[in-house]
């Protein structure tokens, strides 16, 4: 799949400006003498066919499309040129492909685990920690790993679903109503920002730094010491393989140590962004839902609406308080098929309102009765009501 467009965002402590590239294969000049081959620009093209098919929202209650459309074989991305790599690309993980199956072949000895980005990124250190013997398998976008996992190209995926210093990952929140997969598990991970270049660069030779977006403002004053220009990047590994396969020497990037090893890049500076306690909550996703115990603390997602009137809310939380059930989240979204209500109260009948859903996670296992006689309070009250998984609290926090 050939890319189109890329948008990079170039920003100067803290001013914007944007620089289109619209030809594919073609180079631009970003700031002087900062360059990119776009063919080398282009993400790991895992299960880009599976995110392009259409998905149904579980709010119309309607089963998804089965089966898996072949699409045509053409446009295959190939990394021809290795500049600047200390190891050979072609030894990292192959990306999953809809056209290519027969290249990955699943012999049922490893978990095959989706995740989002290219290897060396943070998501994949957390399918590591999950399942430390795992085939990690990278897609390109987050519904592609929702998809991977439904049509059993893998076994599970390990996706973001909060930060502590950048809040709620709304997409992934979004995508668990259009997908009918079960939360199984999460993963508690210590974010460690790090400062890459290449071989031999100081980083007081860098002009830009390279990075996610929210690596860039977790890692605010210490780029704003070294008086580099910021731009934005897809992920922060794809960041690192940019430096490297590019070999740009003026321009750092900001990602893991891991992603330092893999695409043999330099160390510059560890742990620079603002807040040491920069946490990242991932949640990891299974065809079934696991069985729940009370052997260990468990934790359980919820999602659901509720109809219009005073305290409604108040007496769908009431049900957990009366329980002596801790709520450790709770996140709302406008629905997407419904997001405004007519309130019929006025003459008119021209006034709106915003219709929500609500997510929330609370410490109980459904195998608990407490848990079970909440859930059936709440139902007299929800319009909707869906269980999202029950499963183990992860209360390690390992980097």
């Amino acid at each position: 799949m050939a890319l189109k467009s890329v948008s990079l965002w170039v920003c100067a402590n803290h001013s914007h400006a944007q620089l289109g590239v619209s030809d594919s294969g073609s180079n631009r000049s970003v700031s002087g003498n900062l360059r990119f081959d776009l063919d080398k620009f282009r993400k790991w093209e895992c299960c880009a066919v599976l995110a392009q098919r259409a998905t149904t929202p579980v709010e119309d209650e309607k089963p998804l499309t089965p089966g898996l459309e072949s699409p045509g074989a053409a446009d295959q991305t190939q990394i021809t040129e290795t500049r600047g790599f200390h190891n050979d690309l072609n030894s990292l993980p192959r990306p999953l492909s809809a056209t290519d199956l027969s290249s990955s072949p699943n012999d049922g000895s490893k978990v095959r685990v989706a995740y989002q980005g290219v290897p060396g990124a943070y998501s994949e250190a957390a399918a590591l920690k999950a399942y430390p013997k795992c085939e990690t398998v990278p897609c390109d976008e987050f519904e592609a790993a929702f998809k991977a996992v439904e049509l059993w190209l893998v076994d599970k995926a390990v996706l973001p679903i909060e930060n502590s210093v950048g809040g709620s990952i709304h997409r992934n929140y979004d995508l668990l109503l259009r997908h009918r997969l079960h939360i199984v598990g999460e993963v508690q991970m210590i974010v460690n920002h790090c400062l890459l270049g290449l071989p031999g660069v100081r980083k007081e030779e860098l002009k830009h730094v390279l990075s996610h977006p929210q690596a860039l403002d977790q890692c605010e004053m210490t780029l704003n010491k070294l008086g580099v220009v910021r731009i934005s990047a897809d992920d922060t590994a794809g960041a690192a393989q940019i430096i490297a396969s590019d070999g740009l020497r003026d321009t750092g990037a900001v990602a893991s140590a891991r992603a330092a090893e893999i695409y043999g890049l330099d160390i510059l500076a560890e742990r620079i962004q603002d807040n040491s306690d920069n946490i990242t909550r991932f949640l990891i996703f299974g065809r079934e839902p696991i069985i729940p115990g009370t052997d260990k603390p468990h934790k359980t997602s919820i999602v659901f609406t509720l109809e219009e009137g005073p305290g409604v809310l108040f007496k769908a939380l009431a049900v957990f308080a009366l329980r002596g059930i801790n709520l450790s989240k709770i996140e709302s979204r406008p629905q997407k098929k419904r997001p405004l209500r007519v309130v019929d109260d006025s003459n008119k009948g021209s006034a709106k309102y915003f219709d929500y859903l609500f997510y929330i996670d609370f410490e109980a296992s459904m195998a608990e009765p407490r848990a079970q006689n909440a859930l059936a309070h709440l139902q007299e009250i929800a319009r909707f009501l869906r269980v999202l998984g029950c499963y183990p609290i992860d209360t390690s926090m390992d980097k």
